[in-house]
Parts: structure tokens; C-alpha cells; sequence
């Protein structure tokens, strides 16, 4: 297990662990995590993915989430917007020019935005059970949840991986529970996706159903693979480890096909003379 450490980017203290080699070595696999998760949460699996593709592996815990500072709720109806907005920053102070995007629920969501406004230096992207607009499952199952975290043990098991629990959840459920949250939609950044993309979802998932991946394979514009695991639930990463891991091994290996390597991107000019 490597060693965590923090980084500011745009005055955001975040938490972050890396695996594999670093960016100028191999393209990175970057881990966006799910709604109430963060580096801790992934558990052995960022490990296991970097030695099973060879590629380094960037864990980080997004604001609110973690080790990473705290972000107070409500959070606005756009927060997965503003964490996409954050992701270029991020992978430029930690000098990732080769990024592969593994978005897990919000974090999925969070990869289609940043996919979606046609990022240059994107590779790939992988989404494990992502949402592009709730659904009725989704509503059902966060409710689900917020009685657990009231009534049940869900406040202390997610307290062993947060230090700011409630701003983690309160947060996260505040937002999709929200009246207005219902016109949240993002299928309109998948025309814009034109990297290639693995869709992965379990058929039993009670946050959503495959009308999510029906969604995102007819809306993207680059080539688009979908894999369906039956009898799986919402945590793919977790639940078919092994499927879930050898699909993205099969993936990338393809991404790195000579014939589907991505120019790398020219070297930065140092600014004009003239700028103050």
C-alpha cells in the first residue's frame, strides 16, 4: 500500500495515492470514485489494476470525501460539473499527459463531463455504473440509504473512511434527493465524447438500470464497447473484481495499439515577452 499524500489544486487540499509507474513512464489510469467514496474505499483494487495493465494508477479522494478537506453541504445541483471542471488542474500539477479516465457511479458521471467537453489528452474512459439522469431506481435507493445513515450503521461504517463524514453524505444524498435534481441530464455532453469508452454495469444495480448504458452507447460519438455482468449490483470494481479488472486490461491493451495511439501533446511554449 503506497504511502498518501496531499496536493492543492485551485486551493483544494486533496488526498491522493498513486500506483504503478509514474506519467512519464506509461499512461495513467485515473480513479474517480462513487458518491460516498474515496482512496481508502477502493480497498486492494487500484493495486491490483496497476499490476494487472501495467500503467500507473492515480487514486485521489474528491473535496468532502476522505482525507481530502472538507466541502460543507448543501452542495449545488452542479457539483459533479464542478469536480469535472477541477480534473484538468489536477492532472496538469501532477504532469499526466496520457490519462485513461475510470469513473465509478458519480465518478463515471464525473468522466462523461470531462470526456464530453472534448478533452485533447484523453485516451480513454471507462464508466462503472454511471448515471447520465436519475432515475426512479436511483431516487428509491438513495432514500434507502439516508434511512440507514439515520436510523442504522451506515453513519459509522462510512466513518471509518471519511473524516468529514457528514459533509460526505449529507452532500451527496442532499443534491440527488433534491425536487430540482430530477432535471439533472448529462446526455447532452455525450456527442462529444469521441474517445473510446467501456461501459460496465452490473444488470442487478438498484441505483440504476441499463437504460443508463442504452444511453451512453447511442449518444457517444467515438467507438463505444458495453458490458453487461449479470447478477451484479452497483460496485463492479468490487463485486466481479476479476471480470471487471480483465475487461479493462482488454481495453487499454487495444487504447495502446500502435495503430490507436494518441499524439502526445506538443511541448508548452514559455509565454511571451509581452504578457505581464
Amino acid at each position: 500500500m503506497p504511502e498518501l499524500s496531499d496536493i492543492s489544486v485551485q486551493g483544494h487540499r486533496l488526498e491522493l495515492a498513486w500506483h504503478g509507474p509514474g506519467p512519464a513512464a506509461a499512461p495513467t489510469l485515473v480513479l474517480l470514485h462513487e458518491g460516498l467514496g474515496c482512496v481508502a474505499a477502493w480497498r486492494d483494487w487500484p493495486a491490483a489494476l496497476a499490476a494487472a495493465t501495467g500503467l500507473g494508477v492515480l487514486v485521489y479522494s474528491r473535496r468532502g470525501y476522505g482525507r481530502s478537506e472538507g466541502r460543507a453541504p448543501p452542495w449545488p445541483l452542479s457539483y459533479m460539473h464542478e469536480e469535472a471542471a477541477l480534473l484538468p488542474a489536477l492532472l496538469a500539477a501532477l504532469a499526466i499527459v496520457d490519462p485513461i479516465l475510470v469513473g465509478h457511479s458519480d465518478g463515471g458521471s464525473i468522466a462523461l463531463i470531462h470526456a464530453g467537453t472534448g478533452s485533447p489528452r484523453l485516451r480513454g474512459l471507462v464508466t462503472l455504473a454511471a448515471h447520465v439522469y436519475r432515475e426512479p431506481e436511483s431516487f428509491a435507493a438513495i432514500t434507502a440509504a439516508r434511512d440507514a445513515y439515520l436510523h442504522g450503521d451506515l453513519r459509522v461504517r462510512l466513518g471509518k473512511y471519511h473524516h468529514h463524514v457528514d459533509d460526505a453524505f449529507w452532500g451527496w444524498c442532499g443534491a440527488w434527493l433534491d425536487p430540482g435534481f430530477a432535471a439533472w441530464n448529462l446526455e447532452s455532453f455525450l456527442p462529444g465524447i469521441t474517445a473510446p469508452s467501456l461501459v460496465i454495469q452490473g444488470d442487478a444495480d438498484p441505483y440504476g438500470t441499463l437504460a443508463q448504458v442504452d444511453s451512453i452507447t447511442r449518444g457517444v460519438h467515438g467507438p463505444c464497447t458495453p458490458r453487461i455482468l449479470p447478477g451484479c449490483g452497483h460496485a463492479p470494481w468490487r463485486e466481479r473484481a476479476a471480470e471487471t479488472t480483465a475487461a479493462i486490461v482488454d481495453f487499454t491493451r487495444t487504447l495502446l495499439e500502435p495503430t490507436n495511439r494518441a499524439p502526445r501533446p506538443p511541448p508548452q511554449r514559455p509565454p511571451s515577452r509581452s504578457r505581464a
